[in-house]
């Protein structure tokens, strides 16, 4: 399922803390990205999936890194299934400052979501603008 990370690329003294991740919170590993524990998870099971090589946005990540991310969401959704059986999922990154970035390393959250953990859970990430979330209000009759 996982492969060995650069001790370098997790451990790196004084570096950003996606960089220097302990590995007994390492969930799922390629050569190009880890996925581990959130250490403030929204729910149970929250995870996140980051590169090895440091990189703040998206758009540094090479193609490669690019496919780690995505098989990375495909491997830690797998784990979390088995462990939590969560209903649904939540997937999304915070592209810079004014997204809501605060850790300047590229990181992917995967949030597991549980029937009735919310009100009513429409428009899941839309709620990051709450003006614009409720849609289906202008919509209805």
């Amino acid at each position: 399922m996982s492969e060995e990370v650069s001790p370098s690329a997790i451990e790196a003294p004084g570096a950003c803390p996606f960089c220097r991740v302990e590995r007994g919170r390492i969930a799922w590993s390629s050569p190009l990205a880890i996925a581990f524990w959130d250490v403030y998870p929204v729910s149970l099971g929250h995870a996140l999936i980051v590169p090895v090589r440091h990189a703040a946005s998206w758009s540094e990540l090479t193609a490669e890194e690019k496919a780690a991310i995505t098989s990375g969401v495909d491997g830690i959704r797998a784990l979390i299934g088995q462990r939590y059986q969560p209903d649904a999922y939540n997937v999304g990154f915070n592209d810079g400052e004014a997204a809501g970035q605060t850790i300047m390393h590229f990181h992917v959250h995967v949030i597991p979501r549980y029937q009735g953990d919310v009100l009513d859970p429409r428009g899941g990430l839309r709620w990051v603008l709450p003006d614009k979330a409720a849609y289906w209000l202008s919509t209805e009759q």
